[in-house]
């Protein structure tokens, strides 16, 4: 008798480590942008994310109800990092940081001593100022801040972003809020060498630009440790649905990479190969 195969179950995902704090979710998602809060909570969990980002300059804490944001927010099941968004200077970035810091204190969050650091260069590209990035980032850093740098695509100023002491750098797949996905894979893949060359631990997370599911999935499979985004799931036509989307997304890119893909070629290769195989030919 033939016995049924069992089907195999994945193993699972090795954690892996910012600034001391370990983590098994890689998709890290924003509080901003939804139509209510309750979706806002809702999107949340579908999403499986352990960490969340609040920007403490452009988020209403209260709305016109009168509802505070962190009524929805567990703080208990989420680590929430500040992150210091609509920021144009590396001063006000500075600032902002600090009043996070001082807000976290207040929650007793255990990530208070943590900032995604944001330092524009324009309001209509969002893209970031690279001198005042570094700037801040040695700011912080020296004033006991791990920071998340959120940092252009371009692999020498993330280095040097890294080499200020930042605890993470997050290089952008495209403007934030755009939802082009990974412009520029190539940079991508050029930051990652050069930031793990030294420490193939070291944390790089993609940041801004996605709009779907397969763009998380692609960023991961070029070999980021994770994906930050907000837009995608909050402007979603359903964002509960399009949070789990992303959760699977994030996984599936990140299964692939570990895999290891198949080469590439110019010509096909049959799925079947002929060697071995026994021609027959009528009447003889």
């Amino acid at each position: 008798m033939t016995s049924t195969p069992q089907a195999t179950h994945a193993p699972a995902l090795a954690p892996f480590t910012i600034a001391g704090r370990t983590f098994d979710a890689r998709l890290f998602v924003g509080t901003g942008k939804y139509a209510t809060m309750d979706l806002m909570r809702d999107a949340l969990d579908a999403s499986g994310a352990q960490v969340i980002t609040v920007a403490v300059r452009r988020e209403r804490l209260f709305n016109d109800e009168g509802k505070s944001l962190l009524e929805y927010i567990d703080t208990d099941r989420y680590t929430i990092l500040p992150n210091t968004a609509g920021c144009f200077s590396a001063e006000d970035a500075v600032r902002v940081a600090r009043l996070g810091r001082e807000l976290l204190d207040q929650l007793g969050n255990p990530g208070a001593n943590w900032v995604k650091l944001e330092v524009l260069g324009d309001k209509k590209t969002l893209l970031p100022d690279p001198v005042g990035t570094l700037e801040a980032t040695e700011t912080l850093v020296e004033d006991g801040f791990d920071v998340l740098c959120y940092t252009s695509d371009d692999p020498i100023s993330a280095r040097r972003i890294r080499d200020a002491g930042a605890a993470a750098v997050m290089p952008a797949g495209s403007p934030i809020g755009s939802g082009q996905g990974v412009l520029n894979p190539n940079n991508i893949v050029f930051c990652l060498e050069t930031l793990k060359a030294d420490d193939p631990d070291y944390p790089v997370i993609v940041d801004a630009g996605v709009g779907s599911a397969s763009d998380v999935s692609f960023a991961m499979e070029l070999g980021a440790d994770g994906v930050l985004l907000n837009t995608a799931i909050a402007h979603a036509q359903n964002p509960v649905q399009m949070a789990h989307a992303m959760r699977q997304g994030c996984e599936a890119g990140r299964r692939s990479y570990l895999a290891g893909r198949m080469k590439k070629r110019s010509y096909a290769t049959a799925s079947s190969p002929l060697q071995g195989v026994i021609s027959y030919i009528p009447g003889e």
